[in-house]
Parts: structure tokens; C-alpha cells; sequence
């Protein structure tokens, strides 16, 4: 099965409009690991996370399946960025201290990248995967959104999406479970910041494939009466996530 690049296209708003992850969430990955040498932030995208690794690691090795995100990755000295799939790399046996997936995991083939994760992992390795699921904002807004989340697009999510809409509670995951981590992304947007947002979605992209037209304007009519363009809104997404420690 070939993997799946379901972000190429809206690359440019990918890179935006998706939320940043709170300090705490690296903190805590810290705190787990003994030694910091080496990591591999797979389906980095535009570099969010690798970014964040290289503050306190000696390189990171950042590698995604769409050359139009790597693109868009800022460059550093202590960063490779690879045009690489997550189930078969390069990477040598016992290479990594971390492997971080951000907002990714969902999409790969999770027995062959446990495989290459068992390969390329150092003895005692942390594997962390998170991500964050719906936003909210308030009552008035949050109803229509979420209409349109599972009335609207809903049909045109990849069945992936379940692993998210669960919090990853039915994602396999068979490593030996360590302290999760649970909290928020926290921003300030504006309408035209929500509404790219969710034109960088996946399920959004494929709607306007298969009808000719873009979901989110209807919805961005409804907004318009609710929520003034110029107007500053406080966003929240909740953070879900699995870590466990590679035994070998």
C-alpha cells in the first residue's frame, strides 16, 4: 500500500494555519530520556516539531513523504530533512533516542512503521505519538463547526480519522506504556485564521475533488454573522497522546 500524502496540495496553508504545540509537551519528552543525541520527527511536515527537538537535542533527523511541506521547513544546522515514507527508512540499526509523530501517526502503516521504529530505536528509545482534536471557542460558534465537522465533511474524512475522533485510545500501540501527555494548544485567531485552518484539512480538500466547490464558504456565511473578521477569538484544542519506551 503506498503511503498516503493527503497535504501537498494545501502545503502553503498547512504551514499558516496549524497549530503550534504548548513548550510543556517537550518538557515532558525531556524528562523521559536520559541522554538527548539523536531524534527522528517523522511526518514532520514543515518542521514544527523538529524545530522544537533540535533545542535540546544534538541533531534531528526529520524525514515526511511531501516535498511541497519540506519545503517549507525552516533550515538548521542541527536538522536533515529527507524525503522519506515512516514504514522504510535509512536510518541505522539503533540510531535514536526519541521518535516523535505529531498529528501524523494516524495515516501511517502501523505494523511496518512499529517494525522500522524497533529497528532504528536505541535500547530503552522513547516513542512518542500525539495529537490534538477538535477545537472550541465558545457555544455560539462551536455548534455550526461541529455540524459541519461530522454533518458536512464527515463523509469525506479517510477512516483513519477514527484513531483521532478517539484520542488514539483504539490506536495499537504495542510498546511499554510511559506517563501520557494531556493538555491544551492554545491561540488567539481571527475569522480568516479559522477559515484557513480548515482549508488546510484533508477531508476539506477532497470535498471540492469530488463537487467542484469549497464547503467551508457556506459555513464561513454562517460565521459572519456571529464572529467579526477584525474580532480576536481564544481557540483551544485538546492534546491527546501515547509514549512508550522501545524494549529490546
Amino acid at each position: 500500500m503506498a503511503p498516503k500524502d493527503l497535504f501537498s496540495t494545501q502545503a502553503g496553508l498547512y504551514k499558516k494555519f496549524r497549530p503550534t504545540y504548548p513548550p510543556a509537551l517537550y518538557q515532558h519528552l525531556r524528562s523521559l530520556l536520559p541522554t538527548h543525541e539523536l531524534a527522528w520527527d517523522c511526518g514532520t511536515g514543515n518542521g514544527q516539531v523538529a524545530m522544537e527537538l533540535a533545542k535540546f537535542f544534538t541533531h534531528v533527523h526529520a524525514t515526511d513523504i511531501s516535498e511541497q511541506q519540506l519545503s517549507k521547513a525552516p533550515a538548521s544546522e542541527r536538522i536533515t530533512y529527507q524525503k522519506m515514507p515512516a514504514e522504510h527508512t535509512t536510518f541505522p540499526d539503533n540510531s535514536f533516542d526519541l521518535i516523535t509523530v505529531g498529528q501524523a501517526v494516524h495515516w501511517f502503516e502501523l505494523e511496518k512503521f512499529y517494525q522500522e521504529v524497533n529497528r532504528v530505536a536505541k535500547p530503552g528509545a522513547i516513542l512518542a505519538l500525539w495529537g490534538y482534536g477538535l477545537l472550541s471557542i465558545s457555544p455560539e460558534i462551536d455548534a455550526p463547526f461541529y455540524r459541519f465537522y461530522s454533518e458536512t465533511v464527515g463523509p469525506y474524512w479517510d477512516f483513519e480519522r477514527s484513531y483521532v475522533d478517539q484520542a488514539y485510545a483504539n490506536l495499537p500501540f504495542p510498546f511499554q506504556e510511559e506517563p501520557a501527555f494531556s493538555g491544551a494548544i492554545t491561540t488567539t485567531w481571527s475569522l480568516p485564521d479559522f477559515e484557513g485552518y480548515l482549508n488546510s484539512w484533508s477531508s476539506v480538500q477532497s470535498y471540492i475533488r469530488q463537487n467542484g466547490e469549497n464547503p467551508v464558504e457556506k459555513l464561513m456565511e454562517q460565521m459572519r454573522k456571529i464572529w467579526p473578521e477584525t474580532e480576536q477569538k481564544e481557540v483551544r484544542f485538546p492534546i491527546f497522546s501515547r509514549i512508550g519506551r522501545v524494549k529490546k
